[in-house]
């Protein structure tokens, strides 16, 4: 018998290589001499870098760079090696190492002010390791300057009306008046660009950027509509400038319209964050053969549906015809919604009450134990079939 098993990090607790190393831990207590195939997963946000690492042999590269406020950051990003040939190296970032809101104080968010800029810097530090195909996960940003900061460490110039260099963020796009983009980076044309995003929202209006991400990165009702008007200052630049129409794009608005940035300047590809993640890990190749798929993620509800890890393999597996089942650190009252999703049954690994310290505290012993009696019954179902 061969297991896959292909979850999420739990947050806070152990990553996606950790949960898939308890969860087979718990499984050998009742099926000894199966075979298990441990493939870590993630949906291009948080933890994307170490699963394609754990699941790939990668290797983590540590760099200092500028972060949302201006000053330095200790940031990082996966790098992966052509394991087929003729691709290239495959550096994986999140925006949010280098340009993330947890990196900003509450008490000064204020995307305003805050850069993309150290997220240019992660992509140039790749460029010079080699790497020439790039995935980028936009989630958690503290930015909402369009992506310029990133495009002004590539070497975009982006002018006011006197000629020079715009300042920082995204109050500073109203003094945008020319693009040059002369000066990009050579290397970026000779690369790939996938930006892993399930989000749809264009990059301005009642859906855009401004709108519905701003508040949560520090911007009041006043600051939410200069952004606005920024952003679509910024956009008909680019129009004119570039001949790229991106503000009403889907999607456009990921990362506080970094994406946008990089549709038009990167020739970025936008994608599903679990496809791109599913592919590079070669999940597909590992279900050859198998007879049973174990996902999971620290937290199974009626948002799973939307594009989460758990649903990506499900779909994966459900074009290689097996079955799936998830474990997760908790089950919301709605977990049920994805049964009809290709998941077909879901455990909790907390099985008494406890608060969420102790839970993110005994996650791998609580994980085994789930792991365990979630193959204990499947064993018993095997016999009571017969």
């Amino acid at each position: 018998m061969k297991i896959v098993i292909a979850p999420d990090s739990f947050k806070e607790s152990l990553s996606a290589l950790q949960v898939a190393a308890a969860i087979e831990a718990g499984m050998r207590e009742v099926w000894p001499d199966a075979e298990y195939l441990k493939v870590p997963v993630a949906d291009g946000g948080e933890g994307t870098v170490q699963a394609l690492i754990d699941a790939t042999g990668g290797r983590r590269a540590a760099v200092r760079v500028t972060g949302p406020l201006g000053e330095p950051v200790d940031a990082f990003y996966g790098l992966v090696d052509d394991r087929d040939g003729g691709e290239g190296l495959l550096a994986v970032i999140e925006m949010a190492a280098a340009s993330g809101l947890e990196s900003v104080p509450p008490a000064r968010r204020d995307p305003l002010v805050t850069t993309t800029r150290g997220t240019g810097e992660l992509i140039l530090h790749a460029l010079d390791a080699g790497a020439r195909r790039f995935v980028l996960g936009v989630g958690g940003s503290a930015t909402n300057d369009g992506g310029a900061g990133m495009l002004q460490a590539l070497g975009v110039r982006l002018l006011d009306g006197g000629g020079g260099e715009i300042g920082a963020g995204g109050g500073a796009l109203a003094q945008l008046a020319r693009i040059d983009a002369s000066a990009l980076d050579a290397r970026v044309r000779d690369s790939d660009f996938q930006v892993a995003s399930d989000v749809a929202n264009p990059l301005v209006g009642p859906n855009g950027a401004s709108a519905i991400f701003g508040p949560q990165k520090g911007a009041t009702p006043e600051v939410v509509a200069q952004l606005d008007a920024n952003l679509r200052r910024y956009a008909a630049i680019v129009e004119r400038d570039l001949g790229q129409d991106v503000a009403e794009v889907p999607g456009a608005g990921a990362g506080g319209g970094i994406a946008a940035a990089m549709m038009v300047f990167l020739n970025g590809r936008m994608r599903p964050g679990v496809e791109i993640v599913t592919e590079a890990v070669g999940l597909a190749g590992a279900l050859a053969g198998a007879d049973l798929v174990v996902t999971g993620e620290g937290r199974i509800d009626g948002q799973t549906v939307n594009g989460k890890t758990p649903m990506g393999v499900a779909r994966v597996a459900a074009r290689h015809g097996v079955p799936v089942i998830g474990i997760a650190g908790s089950l919301a009252a709605d977990a049920g919604a994805v049964h009809a999703h290709g998941i077909e049954a879901v455990s909790a690994a907390v099985t008494r009450p406890c608060s969420v310290a102790e839970a993110l505290a005994a996650g791998e012993e609580n994980l085994r134990h789930a792991a365990r009696n979630v193959a204990a019954l499947l064993r018993l179902g095997g016999r009571l079939g017969r």
